[in-house]
């Protein structure tokens, strides 16, 4: 008779779908927890600069980075963001920018937002 350890089985039902963005692997849940926070408006000067990369490059935007500014932009999409990092935070006029931009595309949609 075979058994599984409560831990095990518990890691085996519990699994989050993850995806490989710019070599790192997320999960599904982490990226929603990230998008949705940036959409709410509540604290965007409080948003992690790498997050907001992060969201782009999963709405596979392409990156040019000159300096400190990363430059996105995407086929399709008439605006190019400009991002560049205050310490490890992204400025909030720049966290707004990035909304406007996922309200009017719908690009929270590929996400299930």
């Amino acid at each position: 008779m075979f058994r599984f350890a409560h831990s095990t089985f518990k890691s085996y039902t519990q699994v989050e779908p993850q995806i490989l963005v710019n070599k790192d692997v997320i999960t599904i849940s982490q990226l929603a927890k990230q998008l949705l926070i940036i959409l709410s408006g509540v604290s965007d000067n409080n948003i992690r600069f790498s997050d907001l990369c992060r969201i782009l490059d999963t709405f596979g935007f392409e990156c040019r980075i000159k300096g400190s500014h990363h430059i996105y932009y995407k086929e399709g999409i008439d605006e190019i963001i400009n991002l560049q990092p205050k310490g490890n935070k992204a400025k909030d006029y720049q966290v707004k920018q990035v909304r406007n931009l996922v309200i009017k595309y719908k690009l929270g949609g590929m996400l299930d937002v």
